[in-house]
């Protein structure tokens, strides 16, 4: 489990800092230090220099009245989330122009609540590299800033051409943000060429263009982007745009994971594994590269049901699933069924595979499940393993699901390979 993210808290209301308190302690990504007045949060930073990911901090202190904190706690290089009690749309942007990640007001608990996501947001955006391009050094710049500031890592490119070269050798791009008017290749074309490989679900891109075009922001939509803002924009309306369409973004990879996962083990599911295995299969026969299929099978697993219950088999599907998935992390392993698994494991021959799931059933029938009850059960597996590639996967995991009958038949607890099939 990763470490939480540790954030200082500035802010002297009694009642807010509690409420801040409550929402902090039931997030299991973030853990709070608290501070009340500017005096402490300089002890905080000094203690805890290089510790603190990000702060929440409110303008209005008893020693600091006038945002004072705001400039300690940047020099200090940490992010900053404002809070303020009411709004001020000069010190707003006098504010924002220090560099501050966002600006909230303390409106309710929505509020506080919205400021921590912002937090969050930050440690996930760590993961996320973001694509400018513009052919102009202030703008490309100015934008690149401000997505650091958000936690992004950031790549730059000066023209479409330049931008779909950084797009291939780098797999992490998951958002562009382009300018319209750009040599070689303007916007839009750039987008006509992004969409011919990468789907809106898998990347997003956020049109931009200065000049005074009505039809502009519907072109660039309907040529594939995700969104669209005139230049120039206000900073809180790219940071709210950039931050939608991300989490969009991932809430489509979530339910993508959802539906090839299986429900009960957390393993692949039928549908991944052949959607998978096709392509891999095929990459296989054309460069004549090794291709071991795997088909195990858990022994007696009826009398398990049987005679523990149907929440005791669930628990030996689970914790064999995990074990199995350990042991094949580099390989294509899902649930078929039942309490049947497979494999697909590339540039093995069949007897380093068929080694590998042998010491990967010793050490599942070695280790004991604990059921829900308490008690301890010992459980084994059988499985057949082919390198035979046949004329299709389907007939390749035929011939492995044959061998594993072979092995049931032989007494179970065993793996049958090729070499094994006379």
């Amino acid at each position: 489990m990763a470490a939480k993210k540790r954030i200082l808290v500035v802010e002297d209301s009694p009642l807010v800092a509690k409420v801040v308190r409550h929402v902090v302690n039931h997030d299991a990504e973030l853990e709070a230090v608290y501070a009340a007045s500017l005096a402490e949060a300089r002890t905080i930073l000094a203690a805890e220099a290089g510790q603190l990911f990000a702060a929440l901090a409110d303008l209005n202190l008893p020693d600091a009245p006038d945002g004072e904190v705001v400039d300690v706690i940047l020099d200090a290089g940490v992010p900053t989330i404002v809070l303020t009690g009411s709004y001020d749309e000069e010190r707003r942007k006098k504010i924002l122009a220090k560099g501050i990640v966002d600006y909230v007001v303390k409106e309710g608990r929505y509020s506080y609540e919205y400021a921590l996501g912002v937090v969050k947001r930050l440690v996930s955006n760590q993961s996320i590299s973001v694509l400018v391009v513009d052919d102009s050094d202030v703008s490309r710049t100015y934008i690149s800033e401000l997505l650091r500031r958000q936690g992004f890592q950031v790549l730059a490119a000066q023209n479409g051409v330049e931008a779909i070269k950084l797009l291939l050798a780098n797999d992490a791009i998951r958002l562009i943000i382009t300018d319209y008017h750009m040599p070689k290749m303007d916007g839009v074309e750039l987008v006509k060429n992004i969409r011919h490989k990468y789907e809106k679900s898998d990347l997003v891109i956020i049109g931009l263009s200065g000049q005074d075009q009505p039809s502009l922001s519907a072109k660039f939509i309907k040529n594939g982007a995700n969104d669209f803002l005139n230049k120039p924009f206000n900073y809180e309306e790219f940071t709210c745009r950039v931050r939608a369409n991300v989490e969009s973004l991932e809430l489509i990879q979530q339910i993508k994971e959802a539906a090839y996962r299986d429900y009960l083990t957390g393993a692949w599911n039928r549908r991944y594994f052949f959607e998978q295995g096709e392509a891999l299969y095929r990459e296989c026969v054309e460069t004549r590269k090794p291709l071991a299929a795997v088909v195990l099978d858990l022994d007696r697993f009826k009398a398990v049901n049987d005679e523990y219950g149907h929440e005791a088999g669930d628990q030996v599907l689970s914790v064999v699933a995990q074990q199995l998935h350990q042991g094949l992390s580099r390989f294509l392993f899902a649930r078929a069924g039942g309490e049947e698994f497979v494999a697909l494991l590339p540039g093995l021959d069949n007897d380093q595979a068929a080694s590998l799931i042998s010491r990967l059933r010793q050490m599942v029938a070695s280790q004991p499940v604990v059921l829900p009850s308490g008690e301890e059960l010992y459980v084994s597996f059988s499985a057949g393993v082919t390198n035979d590639l046949r004329d299709s996967l389907d007939h390749q995991l035929a011939l492995a699901d044959e061998y594993l009958y072979r092995a049931k038949e032989a007494g179970r607890n065993i793996v049958i390979g090729d070499d094994d099939e006379d």
